[in-house]
């Protein structure tokens, strides 16, 4: 994962779209904000969507954003095999998700 000399960012109890909602330990947002979020700061800073931002950087359907990720090394795929591509933590998840066997 590439090195930041940016201040790490940690989580202080409540949810960081501003809702006021309190959020579990180790949380930034409220389950479905951080989407809510996203979309805000494109509309409040860039006056856009996401596909128009993607365009604007050259990505889109044949040129893909998630294999550029993974070819610059901030992302993986699922070791597993299944093609699912993700930061590591959301690889983390997705494992313990749908490929963690439950016994009963």
């Amino acid at each position: 994962m590439p090195k930041s000399d940016k201040p790490r960012l940690l989580p202080n109890g409540f949810c960081w779209c501003g809702c006021g909602r309190e959020v579990g330990i180790g949380k930034f947002f409220a389950q479905g904000h951080d989407k809510m979020a996203e979309a805000a700061l494109m509309a409040v800073r860039y006056d856009a969507s996401v596909p128009r931002l993607l365009a604007e950087h050259d990505f889109g359907p044949d040129n893909s954003v998630t294999e550029a990720a993974v070819r610059e090394g901030s992302w993986e795929y699922c070791p597993q095999g299944c093609g699912y591509p993700g930061a590591p933590a959301s690889i983390v998840n997705h494992i313990r998700k749908y490929h963690t066997s439950k016994e009963t």
